[in-house]
């Protein structure tokens, strides 16, 4: 039986990111072969358009739009759907997109749109770790 891995899904080519583009990154798709993916982007699972306005997570930990618009409910639904997708697939880790307001898993954008990194986690992120997911470091993806 194949080893089941989960991966944001624009990190495999699709065009979900919020300005309606990628993250192709050709190192995970070498990684993920031999593996059964489960392919999941907790933000379009959480009802958002692609393109949409750039999301930021707020010191309050709310999750506000470049235009001032609080999506955090879209963030919430994206953390709990993609959690059930990965137990419904018993799938136990996952490679995800670090800097994402979702996804982010040592830095995320400190919430001021002025493209500063901070340490951090995404929405999503956090509650895939505090419900014993195993993010796969996209950073050190070559040396597991």
């Amino acid at each position: 039986m194949k080893k089941i891995i989960a991966v944001s899904a624009c990190l495999l080519g699709c065009d979900c990111k919020y300005n309606g583009g990628s993250n192709l990154d050709e190192n995970v798709i070498q990684f993920v072969k031999g593996y059964k993916v489960v392919s999941v982007c907790p933000e379009v699972l959480g009802g958002m358009t692609t393109p949409r306005k750039p999301s930021e997570i707020q010191p309050d930990g709310s999750v506000m739009n470049k235009i001032g618009e609080d999506v955090s409910a879209y963030f919430d639904r994206g953390k709990l759907a993609t959690l059930a997708i990965l137990k419904q697939n018993n799938c136990t880790e996952i490679i995800l997109k670090d800097g994402s307001p979702s996804c982010g898993y040592t830095q995320v954008y400190d919430g001021t749109f002025t493209y500063k990194l901070i340490s951090g986690k995404g929405i999503t992120t956090q509650y895939l770790t505090d419900n014993g997911i195993t993010i796969v470091d996209f950073h050190k993806i070559g040396q597991r």
